[in-house]
């Protein structure tokens, strides 16, 4: 059964998609940006930043879905400029600390409201 996963402690989704769905035990997450969902501002003052806040915006997620890092299994990257690569990879790195996911990282042309950095994860409670 498809259960849509929602909380106010992540940004409201821009468009017509769910924060996540739940199908069982697996989790898709959809991708993240750095919106503070308290404020509804974009966190984007730099690529460290501006990562942080797209993951802490995937915790919550998880944690709504009783998750956590370790629970995601897969995770797909997306970023503006290749350059950001290695910032990104270190707080990323913060976040994910062993039994590290499968992971692609893609630059792309433009990403929503412009950010530098989005992420999307799929997660299965085990």
């Amino acid at each position: 059964m498809k259960k849509v996963i929602f909380t106010s402690k992540a940004p409201e989704p821009i468009g017509p998609y769910s924060q996540g769905i739940l199908i069982g035990d697996t989790l898709y997450i959809s991708g993240q940006i750095a919106i503070n969902p308290i404020s509804n501002q974009l966190m984007i003052s730099s690529i460290n930043d501006e990562t942080k806040q797209v993951l802490e915006n995937l915790r919550q997620v998880l944690i709504e879905a009783n998750m956590d890092f370790v629970n995601v299994v897969k995770t797909s990257i997306f970023l503006k400029n290749m350059d950001d690569f290695a910032v990104v990879n270190q707080v990323y790195g913060e976040y994910f600390i062993s039994n590290y996911p499968a992971r692609e990282t893609v630059a792309v042309k433009t990403l929503p409201k412009d950010v530098n950095v989005e992420i999307s994860a799929i997660a299965v409670r085990f």
